[in-house]
């Protein structure tokens, strides 16, 4: 159900004592930093980025991509090797180069006014959300942040959203969530939870998709800030 006014909007918090945000492509505009680090990573080893393979990681935990990537494209480093080598080589754009989304920051400052508590969920690494939180000013809102690295399968399976529930102490049923994927927003489903779709230019391609795996789907969260007007 995709929000169509600012009248509206409140009804997706009725209930709600938690919101857990994905990182990538929900809370940032960050998704072009993969883009690039996977073009130079397989032209260091002699290759270029092969065809769907943002399709075949998608939803995988900074680990479990490392892990995929290695097995299946006979990469010589090693997992930890890779994982060093991508946050060496995106935590510059995560510090001053990664854009927050249009109307998070007021979005996230408002649930704080509301008493609603507030986590981050993601598959990117623990070093890099944390360099992300605190470039945009937020990590001080967040009451708790993990990764799929500390559970034991990424989305589409609902550990890590289960994790951040608990770490919050709040039922499952009481928290929305907010993701970027479709494997994501499965995830969030599985876990029990409600969900909504943030649209981002990485995943334009199955904007219907999402809309269809959501209970609600936004263009940015400027829609959800009908006190700010």
């Amino acid at each position: 159900m995709e929000i169509q006014n600012r009248e509206y909007c409140g009804r997706i918090l009725d209930g709600i004592q938690a919101v857990i945000f994905d990182l990538d492509g929900t809370l940032v505009d960050s998704m072009w930093v993969w883009e690039a680090i996977d073009r130079e990573y397989f032209k260091q080893h002699g290759m270029e980025v092969p065809d769907g393979l943002q399709k075949q990681i998608s939803g995988m935990s900074f680990t479990e991509t490392a892990d995929y990537i290695r097995k299946h494209f006979m990469i010589s480093d090693t997992i930890e090797e890779m994982k060093e080598i991508w946050n060496r080589m995106a935590e510059e754009k995560y510090a001053s180069e990664v854009p927050m989304k249009e109307g998070a920051y007021a979005f996230i400052r408002n649930l704080k006014k509301m008493g609603i508590k507030t986590g981050v969920a993601t598959s990117n690494s623990k070093h890099l959300v944390e360099i992300a939180l605190l470039a945009q000013g937020i990590r001080s809102m967040m009451d708790s942040v993990h990764t799929a690295c500390e559970v034991s399968h990424g989305k589409p399976e609902p550990d890590i959203y289960l994790l951040v529930a608990e770490d919050l102490g709040v039922a499952p049923e009481y928290c929305l969530v907010f993701e970027d994927i479709v494997e994501g927003i499965r995830a969030g489903k599985r876990a029990g939870m409600r969900t909504c779709a943030v649209a981002d230019p990485a995943s334009a391609a199955i904007w219907e998709e999402k809309q269809q795996e959501a209970d609600y789907a936004i263009q940015d969260y400027m829609e959800l800030l009908a006190d700010e007007k």
